[in-house]
């Protein structure tokens, strides 16, 4: 199911949406205008998300994560104007403290209630009353190894939801491959939300089933992932063909192709990089060392990066680990 969004909201636990813009502001070393301004907004508006007055929109949520390089919170995503029904709630009561009970005996309504749903209701497997929903539960394999690699880089685990964020033009595609992957792997139909301004686009599952799945069989954290040492599950670790898999899930959500550019003596020179980036020193190492088991000669850039600087083997690359990103293709062709 595909949904068009423009402003869904992030819902923070009382207390933490102003600890994480105040953490997002350190870590952004910008001023507090600097900031507001970056993601365009005006700096009264930072102000107020800072007091907790109101929630924040996902889209400039994910745009202040980018600015301040830290993984997206642990928040709950609700459609604009959730709290609509909170006011008819309460607009009901004042109506039914006005002028008493409308809209017929509720007793009446309760029993008739019982009586279709021990009749027919009780059988029907499209309603799920206070009902856990169920996903399939899959063996270890590599697709799995794959997802649990996407995951890592561009996905974020809450207590009831799993998402996954990509660019919604470049990565348009792989976004689709990854909705797929997830009904294969748990036959769960992912939905897609797409933020306009900042060209971000979600993969999401509502499913406390797969974030008890994806915590506990894959080793996925639930929240912070940095700060709970993000690393290759153990495992995967070992299994030669899982690790291939794993760091290609990473590759095409953290990763990059790109041209470095020099001058010398007035000539210019390009060489294709492949890069990956991680703010994990764990997460790096096994990235490099696999890419070193599978004799990619990978190095260690700026204490940051993982890449492969020689041609033949970013190419070794494409033939070995491989990849079902589209963009990585087309900037390497390119």
């Amino acid at each position: 199911m595909v949904k068009l969004i423009y402003k869904k909201r992030a819902i923070f636990p009382k207390g933490r949406q102003s600890k994480f813009l105040l953490n997002a502001f350190n870590k952004s070393h910008l001023s507090w205008f600097e900031l507001a301004k970056k993601i365009n907004i005006h700096e009264r508006t930072l102000n107020d998300w800072k007091r907790e007055q109101y929630s924040m929109p996902i889209d400039k949520l994910k745009k202040i994560c980018d600015i301040a390089n830290i993984n997206m919170p642990d928040v709950v995503i609700k459609d604009p104007f959730w709290y609509v029904n909170l006011g008819a709630k309460n607009g009901g009561l004042a109506t039914i403290k006005k002028y008493g009970r409308v809209g017929g005996d509720p007793e009446y309504r309760k029993k008739k209630w019982y009586e279709w749903w021990e009749k027919e209701g009780k059988n029907r497997k499209d309603i799920h009353i206070g009902k856990i929903k169920n996903i399939r539960i899959p063996s270890l394999s590599k697709e799995l190894a794959e997802f649990t690699g996407i995951v890592m880089g561009d996905g974020g685990i809450t207590q009831n939801q799993v998402m996954i964020s990509t660019n919604s033009i470049d990565d348009k595609k792989y976004g689709y491959f990854i909705k797929k992957l997830i009904k294969k792997l748990f036959n769960v139909n992912a939905s897609i939300y797409y933020t306009v301004r900042a060209r971000v686009m979600i993969i999401a599952v509502s499913r406390k089933k797969l974030v008890e799945f994806c915590n506990k069989k894959l080793e996925l954290k639930i929240g912070n992932k940095l700060k709970q040492g993000l690393d290759i599950p153990n495992w995967i670790k070992g299994n030669l063909e899982f690790e291939k898999v794993c760091v290609r899930g990473l590759i095409d959500t953290d990763g990059s192709i790109f041209n470095e550019c020099h001058n010398i003596n007035g000539k210019k020179y390009n060489y294709k990089r492949l890069n990956f980036t991680s703010a994990s020193p764990e997460l790096r190492k096994s990235v490099f060392n696999i890419l070193q088991k599978n004799g990619l000669s990978p190095k260690i850039r700026n204490n940051r990066c993982v890449q492969i600087e020689d041609k033949a083997k970013i190419k070794e690359y494409f033939e070995i680990i491989g990849t079902h990103n589209p963009k990585h293709l087309k900037r390497y062709y390119k």
